[in-house]
């Protein structure tokens, strides 16, 4: 069984620290990077403080769906759920809370719901079949009958080409990325669209810099491996997503192009699909705790003090510098 003193060793911080952040001192003082590797290294141990033991008496049980399919392909995982309990337990001590992946026109009984992208009505009636509260983040949902939480997509594509270009006076940005089609469901356009469109007002879009195929490691590695070899790489490169980044960079390891020396790159990343062997890269991160966080409580209020008065919260995404550029 594990112990407290498992847990700060893990955490790299003292066992003092440890208790204070998991029986939530408002006094302590540590970055919210420190409290969420506290509650990561305790949520991967199983160890669980005599606090908590206390509260989970008189927590409420919750099952929350994540309709995911309009930004995720149904053939991938969806790795981001795994993480979300610790994330709860950070939150609130109120909650305990499961989460499972929803599949259109397959019902499961939920409590409420977390829908990402873009729906169509029969897809909406489905979702309000399974619970009255939802969430919608980052949808086109205009009638003010569901809450939702925006994300200021144009802006995180901004802070892209103003960090590289501006900040970092890179010579040119081109693109590694996918895209995904079905009868219902486009994956990839939007993104593509909007780097291509900033770079065209900009007179910077070079077309033989930017390699599409599909979205999965494979393409990303072939990608790669075509764009420098037809010398047709960026100075600085946006990779697509964590499938496509995860390919395109070990070409560039295969091919000995240096990162971020030869090539800068930032990894465009919404909700992940896989365990990337690249965590220290810079990565515009669409999908930030605080954007599930606010969904999570915008959710909580809908299910706890049945609130019927719809909010929307408006969150930018965040490029988290790294190693990469």
């Amino acid at each position: 069984m594990a112990t407290i003193r498992d847990v700060a060793q893990a955490a790299q911080v003292s066992v003092t620290t440890v208790s204070r952040v998991l029986n939530k001192d408002a006094t302590i003082s540590v970055s919210a990077e420190v409290r969420t590797r506290i509650f990561q290294a305790a949520h991967s141990l199983g160890y669980v403080s005599p606090r908590q033991r206390r509260a989970a008496e008189h927590k409420t049980h919750l099952v929350i769906g994540v309709a995911d399919w309009r930004i995720i392909r149904p053939d991938r995982h969806n790795i981001r759920l795994s993480t979300l309990s610790c994330l709860v337990q950070m939150m609130t001590d109120q909650y305990d809370v499961t989460f499972v992946r929803l599949l259109f026109n397959e019902a499961q009984k939920v409590d409420g719901i977390i829908a990402f992208g873009v729906f169509d009505e029969a897809e909406v009636s489905f979702l309000r079949s399974l619970s009255f509260a939802i969430v919608f983040v980052n949808s086109n949902r205009h009638n003010y009958e569901f809450d939702q939480v925006k994300i200021d997509f144009d802006q995180g594509q901004q802070k892209v080409v103003s960090y590289l270009l501006d900040q970092k006076q890179y010579t040119g940005l081109g693109y590694i990325g996918g895209i995904y089609e079905d009868p219902n469901v486009q994956i990839g356009t939007h993104r593509l669209a909007a780097i291509q469109r900033l770079l065209e007002i900009r007179g910077q879009y070079n077309p033989q810099t930017f390699h599409i195929g599909e979205i999965s490691k494979a393409s990303g590695y072939q990608l790669a491996m075509q764009a420098v070899k037809s010398h047709s790489l960026a100075e600085a490169i946006l990779l697509g997503n964590d499938e496509v980044a995860e390919g395109a960079l070990e070409a560039f390891r295969e091919l000995k192009i240096r990162v971020p020396k030869d090539v800068a790159v930032i990894i465009y990343q919404d909700i992940p699909t896989l365990e990337s062997k690249w965590l220290t890269a810079t990565c515009l991160e669409m999908y930030p705790d605080y954007v599930w966080e606010n969904a999570l409580e915008l959710l909580f209020g809908r299910i706890k003090q049945r609130r019927t008065q719809p909010i929307t919260v408006m969150a930018p995404p965040h490029l988290r510098i790294g190693d990469t550029t």
